[in-house]
């Protein structure tokens, strides 16, 4: 199986952004630590910080990987391209989130991409990711 996680926007700051909300640890150590936990499913990763290459991203991910974990960062609450592109493709995208949103500001409140993904996985840390796989795995 191979899983493509995609990371949005300031997400490329983990471990230096309001550890508060975010934690202490980067991403590419904990990413580490999700393909020892994974030896079998192969993880590749993606960030950026800008809206189109994401939607390019998960268009190019059709056809080539099995599922795609996504953090949309906040471009979840106001991306329709991003949506659009998740609905266009036919793979499973499951939508990850750090903190809570239902518990942050109301602006976060909304997910624009939530309706197109097979599911939202929220406020569990960096967890969230080993659960988004999880939920495409088994």
């Amino acid at each position: 199986m191979k899983v493509l996680i995609m990371n949005g926007p300031n997400l490329n700051l983990l471990g230096k952004r309001e550890p508060a909300v975010y934690g202490r640890e980067g991403f590419a150590s904990y990413l580490e630590k999700l393909k020892a936990r994974f030896p079998d499913v192969e993880i590749d990763y993606f960030q950026s910080n800008i809206e189109g290459e994401l939607v390019t991203a998960i268009q190019q991910a059709d056809g080539r990987y099995d599922a795609v974990v996504l953090n949309a960062g906040a471009y979840t609450h106001t991306s329709v391209a991003i949506a659009d592109a998740i609905g266009a493709v036919d793979l499973p995208v499951v939508e990850v989130h750090i903190s809570c949103t239902l518990a942050r500001e109301s602006f976060r409140h909304v997910s624009l991409i939530a309706p197109k993904c097979k599911g939202t996985i929220m406020g569990f840390g960096l967890d969230s990711y080993r659960l988004g796989i999880l939920s495409v795995i088994e």
